[in-house]
């Protein structure tokens, strides 16, 4: 009863429930030449350009490899079109992402404001190799990175300038990746990584020099019987040298082609949409 007149449900009736709000029309988020990917996960989509770089199941292992806590503020370094923070963006406080490419953080952008996550996910247009300018030293709890796998000259590079980008060492090095991840974090924060295990030996190096101590490891391979092509890295800053855990090899592919259980228990859905059909 409001003013001594009663709802037409009676004076004793509850309000009835506010109107579900209509939601934003994905559409209306895309630009020419752009696509809606499903990520598999809590409903959430990304825009992507098939012409551009686009992420890949590299991005998907690594937002799976670290112990995330509530209270983390994260930063990810090269977020291309902001893959990694729209899958974790629920398990931590806040993630700062940023991205060269500025076609890509606008993808990016667009991506976070579809999903309603811009409370949680801020994309910051820059060149991480001057993180200075970009955010505060030692101001985030974790640091993630899938940066590019090879240096120049290894390789052929591709004359899309995102996707050369993406695979080789164009703009930012090995070393430029962890010197800013080394600047960003905070005291016994924490580093991860996705890369190829033959850089390995240069990736342990460059991290002890920027004070990052390799803690945690795992190799990816594609099958039992073929050698790995991926590792996943985690360094604490900081600390003293100590133990490196190396966690059991990750086989991607069964004997019969399809993903093996215990990759579908760790990336589960995600995994099953990308399911290789089994021949019959």
């Amino acid at each position: 009863m409001r003013d001594g007149t009663a709802t037409k449900n009676g004076p004793d009736t509850p309000p009835l429930p506010a109107e579900p709000e209509t939601p934003p029309d994905p559409q209306r988020f895309l630009r020419p030449g752009e696509r809606l990917d499903d990520l598999c996960h809590l409903g959430r989509r990304v825009i992507q350009r098939t012409d551009a770089y686009c992420f890949a199941m590299d991005a998907v292992r690594l937002a799976h490899f670290p112990r995330w806590r509530p209270r983390d503020r994260v930063l990810d370094l090269g977020t291309g079109t902001g893959a990694i923070p729209l899958l974790m963006a629920e398990e931590v406080a806040h993630i700062e992402a940023i991205e060269l490419d500025e076609t890509l953080a606008d993808m990016a952008a667009r991506s976070v404001a579809l999903n309603g996550l811009a409370d949680r996910i801020t994309i910051r247009p820059g060149d991480y190799r001057g993180i200075e300018r970009l955010c505060p030293a030692a101001g985030f709890d974790i640091v993630v990175t899938n940066p590019p796998y090879y240096p120049l000259g290894q390789g052929k590079i591709s004359p899309r300038a995102a996707r050369a980008a993406a695979r080789h060492e164009v703009t930012a090095t090995l070393a430029d990746v962890v010197r800013a991840a080394r600047y960003a974090l905070r005291d016994r924060g924490r580093l991860a990584m996705i890369h190829i295990p033959e850089r390995l030996d240069e990736i342990f190096r460059t991290l002890r020099e920027n004070g990052l101590v390799p803690r945690r490891a795992r190799l990816v391979q594609p099958r039992a019987d073929r050698p790995p092509n991926l590792a996943l890295i985690e360094a604490v800053a900081g600390s003293a040298a100590g133990h490196l855990r190396w966690l059991p090899t990750l086989n991607i592919y069964g004997a019969d082609g399809a993903y093996t259980p215990e990759l579908l228990a760790i990336y589960g859905d995600v995994a099953a949409a990308s399911e290789p059909k089994r021949k019959g």
